[in-house]
């Protein structure tokens, strides 16, 4: 099945309720707030209202710092930060502030393959042995493990597997062959489970196919050509961006109810996934995300061609887990399926195209919807449940759906990790 993208500008518009209007949550889950009005031309009204709402938002404390840029037509419709670099400091987040993206980096890293695979100098058939020989897995299934197998999840191993060993520092090359010990899930092909420390092995391909280091070829490749100044993908080049937003986390408070935490505090930055820089090192502000976004809508081709952009997007398999658990934002998501480095979403009839991504203290997503012409990114230097429900609140804004209070601004919301 392949996906077919064209590019459409929405004649559709819908008005957006005002966050100081939304009415006390009478039951779990999202309220209905108004039905969707359409109103041809009220694109900069519809901004307004969806500012307001992100406002409110941030002023429920479920965040320190917070960036966002909306994209549509291939130009930058919305940009806006809040917030501050560290809790408790006076620095602001502003455009240019880089943060850590966590997963968001697959779909650097399946770019980054994609090229050199239109480019000839890769496959999606090449053995995933040919660029990490240390990797075992039980009864020898890493012999017919291929790279499009890795870009899509379809290992066969149990989710995340490993991660733990990462975590406690374990060095990467010493994980790849204890993989013999895990019991797999399914067949090499057969089934998605979401993987990060094998996933590394794209990246490994990248710098295979281009003769330099996996940071360098992105630099190269992506980052310099698409004029993402301050991106990088490593731990030294978030500090030397000179501007980059700390980690946080926030602890329940002791004896308190499920909803409970106290004050976001700053945490170290934590290295173990920059070992692993294409599953989840790459590090950017929300002015380089707004040009990936652009990019990967097909407004940047001298870049990333076309060709690459239908290869990389293209659903690959199903992920009854994702489903699961994209349902429990919005129950308007339906159908996730993987592609290479991307996540492929049924939103009431609307196709999306998304990835979200967390590392400790750090939180981000991107999405947008092909018909439709428009996207979003996020990033956040703490995860809490309020950041995942900006998407759907975006989404019925750009569809025309009734409204739903998805951000449940009268109600508090937990920190939690919000998938990759």
């Amino acid at each position: 099945m392949k996906v077919e993208f064209r590019f459409f500008l929405a004649a559709g518009a819908a008005i957006f309720l005002s966050a100081a209007a939304v009415p006390a949550a009478a039951q779990d889950g999202p309220v209905q707030l108004i039905s969707a009005a359409t109103s041809p031309g009220a694109e900069d009204f519809r901004m307004r209202e969806f500012e307001q709402a992100l406002d409110a938002a941030y002023a429920s404390g479920d965040f320190v710092g917070l960036s966002v840029a909306v994209v549509k037509g291939g130009e930058t419709r919305f940009l806006k930060s809040w917030g501050v670099v560290e809790a408790g400091g006076a620095a602001k987040v502003t455009p240019s502030t880089v943060f850590r993206i966590g997963s968001l980096s697959k779909g650097f890293a399946s770019s980054l393959a994609g090229l050199a695979m239109n480019e000839g100098l890769l496959s999606p058939t090449d053995l995933a042995v040919e660029f990490a020989p240390g990797l075992k897995l039980t009864g020898g299934a890493e012999k017919s493990l291929q790279l499009g197998h890795v870009l899509s999840h379809q290992t066969g191993l149990p989710p995340n597997a490993y991660d733990n060993l990462l975590e406690a520092n374990i060095p990467v090359a010493e994980i790849y062959p204890k993989y013999r010990n895990v019991k797999p899930i399914c067949g090499v092909g057969k089934c998605y489970s979401y993987q990060n420390i094998l996933y590394d092995i794209a990246g490994l391909a990248a710098s295979s196919a281009y003769g330099m280091p996996y940071a360098a070829a992105l630099r190269a490749r992506i980052f310099a050509p698409l004029g993402m100044v301050t991106a990088s993908a490593d731990e030294a080049g978030l500090a030397a961006s000179g501007d980059f937003a700390r980690p946080h986390v926030r602890d329940r408070v002791k004896g308190g109810g499920e909803e409970d935490y106290g004050p976001w505090r700053s945490v170290t930055v934590k290295p173990a996934y920059y070992r692993i820089p294409a599953a989840g090192g790459v590090n950017a502000s929300i002015l380089d995300m707004a040009a990936w976004l652009k990019a990967q809508m097909g407004y940047a081709p001298q870049t990333l061609p076309i060709a690459t952009l239908d290869l990389i997007h293209a659903p690959r398999t199903m992920s009854p887990a994702e489903t699961a658990r994209i349902r429990s934002v919005s129950p308007r998501f339906h159908a996730a399926q993987y592609a290479f480095g991307w996540r492929l979403y049924n939103y009431e009839g609307a196709q999306v195209i998304a990835h979200a991504g967390t590392v400790e203290g750090y939180a981000a997503q991107i999405a947008w919807l092909p018909a439709q012409d428009a996207g979003i990114v996020l990033l956040s230097n703490a995860r809490s449940k309020r950041l995942w429900r900006i998407l759907p609140t975006f989404l019925d804004l750009e569809l025309g759906l009734a409204r739903e209070d998805w951000l449940g601004l009268d109600a508090p919301a937990t920190s939690v990790a919000g998938g990759g």
